[in-house]
């Protein structure tokens, strides 16, 4: 429309100057070239009225719309100026809370503390109450008919039901022990090419079983992990412990094979757990023969990554020299576990000194230090740091402290005082054999009876202490897990 406009007013002008020209022309007699610069001087001049006029009526617009502008801004600065009182009455509100709400909670915390302390100190004195008992029992000659039915339960109970005869007949000590163990002079009696042809035999005849042993949160008990244990058996059905095939299988090449049934073993098993528990996880050994060697890491690799779903549940575990001595294909391949999601594990740990950033940049999430070791007072000269800062420092990096070997109810109560959240060890339940027939774990009907849990019964080719770890009945005698258990309270 502006543009219509001006182009109209242009026009009119041309057409004012013009007309000025032809009429002095015609009328006054001026000449064709005087009357012409005439007209051109009343166009010069038309046009510089309108342009002046134009800029006139453009300041005043401007000048409207600069005030509106100013008023506009006005208003959102006096809006602005409210908003930001609310919003420092509502901080001021809100600081006064949390200030109320945290010195509540600081109370809280003390009192908790006190009642901590007390727990312990009432701990402690229970058991050296219990020691001292425990010294004068031993003092006490034994009775030969309450020892035999004490040792007993020790043998590997059969998975077949008992006769009649056998039913009827008192329980002996005297049961084939072999079963559940090697004698010791019968495996050092073995000579290296015989014990590579057993273990051979072995894997041949797929005669590897799983023994389960539960790790437990502290102080609560609660079964959080298993480790499955490595066992082979004979053609004489004697069972063959890892430390004693190990340097073997090595040797022979054969740990690869044995790598890769027990992760399938132990996928199986963790399918089976989580449909109960899906918090559930399971730590696996991996030899370092298996972790350098390219083709038997790439067999164990595909059948990883096909159970990548499980990766978070399923925890690798390898020997701190085996991290200490990692070469170029030891940490690409530990890389490639890492890329798939699967979280490590270090144990047989021989000293606290420990990088944990590079332990948690590789993807170790847990380390297994046995309880004497942390509880050694030499520990803490000949280490980077003491014994029990070792947890808060692992945690910072998102690595779990796990303490194994536990035996006792005093080094858990000296445990807790170094923060350790989980513990390992036949206090709470000792390896019991899975068997694949659906037969039920070495003394898991015992282990349901004794510990008195409520909950569900585990599957019978799953050990017992899934719902509560096992106790034995001498330990629960004593009472002092029970105490542990009241102190943390239900759960």
């Amino acid at each position: 429309m502006i543009r219509i406009s001006t182009i109209f007013i242009a026009i009119c002008m041309v057409l004012v100057a013009a007309s000025l020209g032809l009429v002095l022309h015609a009328v006054a007699g001026i000449s064709g070239t005087e009357s012409a610069i005439v007209a051109l001087t009343a166009l010069t001049f038309l046009i510089l009225y309108n342009a002046v006029s134009m800029r006139l009526r453009d300041r005043s617009d401007v000048g409207s719309q600069i005030a509106d502008l100013s008023r506009g801004t006005a208003d959102l600065a006096r809006q602005v100026a409210e908003f930001g009182r609310r919003l420092a009455a509502v901080e001021g509100r809100v600081v006064s809370a949390n200030s109320a709400s945290g010195d509540r909670i600081q109370a809280v915390v003390g009192e908790i503390n006190e009642l901590g302390v007390l727990v312990k100190q009432l701990a402690g004195s229970v058991a050296s109450h219990e020691d001292l008992i425990a010294s004068g029992a031993a003092a006490a000659p034994p009775e030969p008919a309450p020892a035999a039915i004490v040792a007993a339960p020790v043998a590997e109970p059969r998975t077949s039901p008992p006769s009649s005869t056998e039913s009827a007949a008192p329980p002996v000590v005297a049961r084939p022990a072999p079963v559940a163990a090697p004698a010791p002079a019968e495996a050092a009696a073995r000579s290296q090419p015989q014990l590579l042809a057993a273990v051979k035999n072995a894997i041949e005849e797929n005669r590897l079983d799983i023994y389960l042993q539960p790790m437990v949160t502290l102080p609560q008990r609660k079964v959080r992990f298993y480790e499955a244990v490595t066992r082979l058996r004979d053609d004489n059905d004697q069972i063959l412990a890892a430390d004693d095939f190990i340097a073997t299988a090595e040797a022979g090449g054969l740990m690869g094979r044995i790598d890769h049934m027990v992760m399938l073993r132990c996928v199986q098993v963790l399918r089976r757990l989580m449909v109960r528990n899906k918090d559930v996880g399971v730590f696996c050994n991996v030899s370092a023969a298996t972790l350098a060697n390219p083709t038997t890491f790439a067999q164990c690799l595909d059948f990883l990554e096909a159970n990548r779903a499980l990766a978070p549940s399923f925890v690798l575990e390898f020997k701190q020299a085996t991290f200490r001595n990692l070469g170029p294909t030891e940490t690409e391949h530990l890389a490639a576990l890492s890329q798939r999601g699967y979280r490590f594990s270090i144990d047989h740990v021989s000293d606290l000194r420990v990088e944990p950033r590079e332990l948690a940049d590789r993807g170790v999430r847990f380390i297994k230090v046995p309880a004497a070791l942390l509880l050694d007072p030499r520990q803490s000269s000949t280490s980077d740091i003491h014994p029990s800062d070792l947890s808060d420092l692992l945690g910072r990096f998102g690595i779990d402290l796990i303490a194994e070997k536990i035996e006792g109810e005093r080094a858990v109560v000296d445990l807790l005082d170094f923060d350790v959240r989980f513990g390992q060890g036949f206090l709470f339940a000792p390896p019991r054999p899975l068997r694949p027939e659906g037969a039920s774990a070495t003394g898991g009907t015992t282990s349901n009876s004794t510990n008195g849990s409520n909950g569900p019964s585990p599957p019978a080719s799953i050990p017992a202490p899934v719902a509560n770890p096992a106790i034995e009945p001498s330990t629960r005698a004593t009472g002092n897990a029970a105490l542990a258990r009241r102190a943390a309270g239900p759960g």
